[in-house]
């Protein structure tokens, strides 16, 4: 649910380019359900006949003449409207199968022919095994019908396996059963990386089909002018972003709905810097550009690992981190902020006597640790960058002194996160905070405690 956060990694995308615009074909006529493909029931989904029921064991006539329409007609009304811009087909197995005379002109017009499943079919309740055998049975039937085995997978009806059968199965360069970024991003199932270039269900004609969606070719329009000046703006501010569009041969390849694609067509081709590409395409770039993270990510350790990793971030505390690796840590903790929330939940949620421990475990500022260079790692690297190794005598003398009096007044040592300081503010925090009672500096120096684990997490996993 993190994602890239506040600052999205530079797509760099080709020429200095403002926006990628990516266009989906889904060509599915031919592969619905339907009795005669062996299904138990007539198709129902994204069609003119909104909600639409499945007729169990009847043929629908009116349902696969819409159908129809999207193959014979549809389609090559959008051939003709997109046959000069790189496009990709999400194109079902069994649907491409019977369709030749579509399937040449895509190669002829150089498209990308992903795979959208065997069938188009709904796989929710799907046993594994059987899902499984599909997506094989998809990437052999596409194989023999296009000559080459699909780079690109969209089931869309998916299940929750879905995803992860498919980077099993195939050696695919992306994946893009997902709606959840505008940016490509990698995931891992076991030992395997897979590139996930995410789709769209909003700037897709499927809303014609859709209670509430689309009921003009005029809205469809303006909502895909939006959705591309959106982007095109933050890309003018340098965070370029992915425009994915989704048409569906049957739906904007009818008359009424085509004119209003064309429109905003020529409105996008009308900005510099703008990429037309096909999902490969973007795939590829991003691979190049920013290849799947290495090393072990938080959430994936183990406890040891874990506690070997952070155990000392709170000082000499490990309990911290053997508490947080028992909380629900997902892909959101692999980030320095990520990881810190997980072990500041079980410092906060401690006891005071707890709490008091670590901030016990802390050395004085300049004391006699430092001195017999007996201070961890972190703490002589955090004291030496606000200059407390090189003092005078005048300021030792100071240190020693303010540290005395603080420590016998609250019965722990004065804790700051001296990277946010130097010298002078140390000093000045440390007059000013002698003057507080002690449950006020008890609650400041739980803060700071917090604060310098956030910045050595900083500096173990980046900010």
């Amino acid at each position: 649910m993190t994602g890239y956060g506040e600052t999205p990694p530079a797509a760099n995308w080709p020429n200095g380019a403002k926006i990628a615009v990516q266009i989906v074909v889904n060509y599915e006529e031919g592969g619905e359900n339907n009795i005669l493909h062996g299904d138990a029931a007539s198709e129902a989904f994204l069609s003119e006949i909104v909600g639409a029921a499945q007729w169990p064991g009847q043929r629908h006539w009116n349902m696969e003449s819409i159908y129809e329409y999207g193959a014979r007609a549809g389609f090559w009304r959008l051939h003709r409207l997109l046959k000069d811009l790189p496009v990709t087909v999400y194109g079902v197995a069994t649907a491409l199968a019977r369709a030749p005379e579509q399937v040449a002109a895509m190669q002829r017009a150089g498209w990308e022919i992903a795979s959208h499943g065997l069938k188009w079919v709904e796989h929710k309740d799907m046993p594994e095994a059987e899902e499984r055998a599909q997506i094989r049975e998809a990437i052999r039937l596409h194989t023999l019908v296009t000559g080459e085995p699909p780079r690109g997978w969209y089931t869309g009806r998916c299940s929750m396996n879905t995803v992860r059968l498919a980077a099993e199965e195939g050696d695919f360069a992306y994946i893009a059963d997902s709606y959840a970024d505008d940016l490509p991003y990698w995931v891992k199932f076991g030992g395997k990386d897979q590139l996930i270039v995410p789709y769209t269900l909003d700037a897709n004609d499927m809303r014609f089909a859709s209670p509430q969606g689309f009921n003009s070719g005029d809205q469809f329009e303006s909502y895909l002018r939006d959705s591309f000046d959106t982007l095109y703006e933050e890309g003018a501010d340098g965070a370029p972003k992915m425009l994915s569009i989704g048409l569906h041969c049957r739906l904007v390849g009818r008359p009424g709905r085509v004119a209003a694609l064309k429109r905003v067509l020529a409105h996008m081709s009308g900005h510099e810097g703008v990429w037309f590409a096909t999902r490969a395409q973007i795939a590829e770039h991003w691979a190049a550009e920013h290849p799947a993270p290495t090393g072990q990510r938080p959430s994936d350790m183990d406890r040891r690992a874990f506690v070997e990793t952070f155990g000392g971030v709170f000082e000499h505390s490990p309990w911290i981190a053997e508490g947080a690796h028992a909380l629900e840590l997902g892909q959101t903790h692999d980030t320095a902020r990520g990881v810190h929330a997980a072990l500041a939940r079980v410092f906060r949620a401690a006891t005071d006597e707890q709490r008091l421990g670590v901030l016990t475990a802390h050395p004085d500022l300049a004391g006699k640790l430092a001195q017999a260079k007996r201070l961890t790692a972190e703490s002589t690297a955090e004291q030496a960058g606000a200059g407390l190794d090189a003092l005078t005598d005048e300021e030792r003398a100071s240190f020693t002194d303010l540290n005395e009096a603080y420590t016998s007044k609250f019965g722990f040592p004065f804790i700051i996160a001296v990277r946010d300081n130097d010298k002078a503010s140390i000093m000045q925090a440390f007059r000013r905070r002698l003057g507080n009672d002690r449950t006020t500096e008890f609650a400041e120096a739980c803060r700071q405690v917090e604060r310098i684990a956030e910045l050595r997490l900083i500096d173990k996993l980046g900010a």
